[in-house]
């Protein structure tokens, strides 16, 4: 039996993606999930699929730039399974532009949810994790934490701002383990709401090279499977061909 099974693990941003497929993988691999979105058509299809195949999967809406919003769906999981084991803050928005364009509500949203829904996530959680005296955080950051490029300047630094808030938890945590996962280019979603035209190319030919969802739902379990004892604080999935 492996750790992941019957642990209560929470994932926002399950819609699609790499939420949707690590939702997928843990339920196969016996965990409890409760899956976050706004998008609960998806999440019901989800889980009609992941319970077809005799997973244990439960769902709520959520925006995870309102933080009684994501408290809610915390509180949801917890009367449902009398604990939470595992957040994964998974949710995120790359609408991609140089900085001359001016895009500035496109900026303002990308620190709402990419740096904002983080902190919801743990101010949600981090209460009940200390006090059952475990828990476990996973943040998606990105490639885009290390290296910056065109295009991407504010993007890159909302993930940078996921490492950073990722690592400073860590530093603080002696009972409660980090782990921030770093994707590479992964062929999902993500993306869908650039209006630049320039980077919209850019976007398409980085994709060239891309990952599956899968591949990075694998890195999830590999964190979670470790022994309690053992903190896998980060871990960076790229296509092997890439150079970035």
């Amino acid at each position: 039996m492996s750790n992941i099974a019957n642990k209560v693990i929470l994932i926002t941003g399950a819609s699609s993606g790499i939420g949707e497929a690590t939702a997928r993988l843990l339920a196969a691999n016996g965990a409890k999930v409760v899956m976050g979105a706004r998008r609960t058509d998806r999440l019901e299809q989800i889980a009609a699929d992941i319970r077809k195949d005799g997973g244990q999967v439960d769902y709520r809406a959520v925006d995870v730039t309102n933080a009684d919003n994501v408290e809610a769906f915390v509180y949801f999981a917890q009367k449902l399974h009398g604990r939470v084991d595992v957040l994964f803050n998974n949710a995120g928005v790359m609408p991609l532009s140089p900085m001359n364009a001016l895009k500035t509500r496109e900026w303002d949203n990308m620190i709402d949810v990419n740096i904002r829904g983080v902190l919801n996530g743990i101010a949600a959680v981090l209460p009940l994790m200390e006090e059952q005296g475990s828990g476990h955080i996973i943040n998606t950051a990105s490639i885009g934490a290390h290296v910056v490029m065109p295009t991407g300047a504010v993007y890159c630094a909302t993930k940078y701002a996921v490492w950073a808030i990722s690592e400073g938890l860590r530093q603080e945590s002696t009972h409660i383990r980090v782990t921030v996962i770093s994707p590479g280019v992964v062929e999902t979603e993500l993306g869908h709401d650039i209006t630049d035209p320039a980077a919209q190319g850019a976007l398409k030919s980085f994709r060239e090279i891309s990952l599956t969802p899968d591949a990075i739902a694998r890195g999830v379990l590999y964190a979670i499977d470790q022994p309690a004892s053992v903190d896998v604080n980060e871990v960076i999935i790229r296509p092997t061909a890439s150079a970035f």
